[in-house]
């Protein structure tokens, strides 16, 4: 038996159709169960439909987006960094910090040296506070724990996170993310263990997709190209941190094997952008971590633009370049720092952020569409990418359900 919801009287940014932002100044958004039905002009809803809705919602002109998505997330770690952004404020390089030990090796060892449960109170924190603004799905990457059993384990936290929250999760295997302590000056051994873990870990069904870091402090493509020859193996779809720090010809390779996203892309070059529109390969672009890390090479918007690539945005939550918990201000960031425009940067944290998952089913307003939507105390959604530092998120369905938001237990997002 059908259970109709309505939720009328709204301003509506769908991102559908020849109109900007896909709007309609008088809207509604009819939900059957978890799918959207209808949504559109309030005058049009068919009376058929009006007639047997079992619920009814005046959302009183407020602004309705889709649900917020962020697509590039490390959020399952222990510890936190801020003594080496000190340092990088005293001089010392990203990759300086990295190869004298720092970086990503000094998570490694907070994560494995962190239990389970704390683990997961940390994540579901941060998790509350992404939720808290409007987040429906959430990517999170592992690439902390770089063995069999610690990659497991924070794959298990994430897995975790979707069980117990109301909160989509699409979790990522980076194990090539760092070469681990204990396979010093033995990079492509470690490839080799990365490729054998991933089968047991897709067996035991904590794997959505593969990525990698391929840079000059990360692995080469050709080690590169040995994990997404694994992932294809098995099925996966692969990702990849390409070109963030230096042209490694990532891009290009990714595409080769029809990768969801490229994220970073910084140093991506014309080679690069044309083979990622051939593969429909999208762009995941990361404000945070560019502001961060003070870089000032831009990533070639208006060539991502001009080539057709979709371009989402992510926070990139991690705790050595990017610790931001905000697409609100990732938003503000890649307007003002990259220049993009207000509708891109929503499009890229909707519609374009749900591609860059593989998740076609949701990131705008239509009926077929997942009823994951945000409610807001704004009157356009221009405001999104105007605003910074507070929080005009008012209501969250999730799935068709309004979503109460989980109280953290008070502690910080460490």
């Amino acid at each position: 038996m059908r259970a109709l919801t309505l939720w009328r009287n709204a301003r509506l940014a769908t991102l559908c159709g020849a109109e900007p932002w896909g709007w309609v100044e008088h809207g509604a958004v009819l939900t059957d169960g978890a799918t959207i039905a209808w949504a559109g002009p309030q005058t049009d809803l068919p009376r058929d439909l009006l007639q047997v809705v079992d619920r009814d919602h005046d959302l009183g002109r407020a602004l309705v987006t889709p649900g917020i998505v962020d697509c590039h997330t490390h959020l399952v770690y222990g510890g936190q960094r801020a003594r080496e952004f000190e340092l990088r404020l005293q001089g010392a390089s990203y990759e300086e910090i990295a190869r004298a030990g720092g970086g990503i090796r000094s998570t490694v060892a907070a994560t494995r040296a962190a239990s389970d449960e704390s683990l997961f109170a940390a994540a579901r924190r941060r998790a509350l506070v992404l939720m808290a603004e409007g987040d429906t799905t959430v990517e999170i990457k592992s690439g902390y724990g770089l063995s069999l059993h610690d990659e497991g384990r924070c794959l298990g936290v994430a897995r975790r996170l979707a069980a117990e929250l109301p909160l989509t999760v699409r979790t990522s295997y980076l194990g090539a993310h760092a070469l681990p302590p204990e396979f010093h000056g033995r990079p492509d051994d470690y490839i080799t263990a990365v490729c054998e873990w991933m089968p047991q870990l897709q067996a035991a069904g904590l794997v959505d997709a593969v990525d990698a870091f391929c840079e000059n402090i990360g692995f080469s493509p050709a080690q590169t190209r040995r994990v997404f020859e694994t992932a294809r193996s098995l099925g996966l779809p692969v990702k990849l941190h390409a070109e963030q720090l230096s042209d490694q010809g990532g891009a290009a390779l990714a595409a080769g094997f029809e990768a969801l996203s490229c994220d970073h892309l910084e140093h991506l070059n014309a080679q690069g952008i044309a083979a990622m529109r051939d593969a429909g390969t999208g762009a995941v672009l990361l404000p945070g971590a560019y502001y961060f890390l003070r870089e000032t090479k831009l990533p070639p918007i208006a060539q991502l633009r001009e080539h057709g690539v979709p371009i989402a945005l992510a926070t990139d939550h991690n705790p050595g370049s990017s610790p931001g918990l905000s697409l609100q201000l990732m938003i503000n960031m890649a307007c003002t720092l990259f220049r993009m425009t207000p509708e891109e940067a929503v499009r890229g944290v909707t519609q374009h952020a749900a591609r860059a998952l593989g998740l076609l089913e949701r990131g705008t307003l239509a009926p077929g569409q997942r009823a994951d939507f945000v409610v807001w105390d704004l009157e356009h959604p221009n405001e999104l990418a105007y605003w910074f530092g507070h929080n005009p998120c008012r209501r969250v369905v999730f799935g068709g359900e309004e979503r109460g938001q989980p109280q953290p237990p008070g502690k910080s997002v460490q």
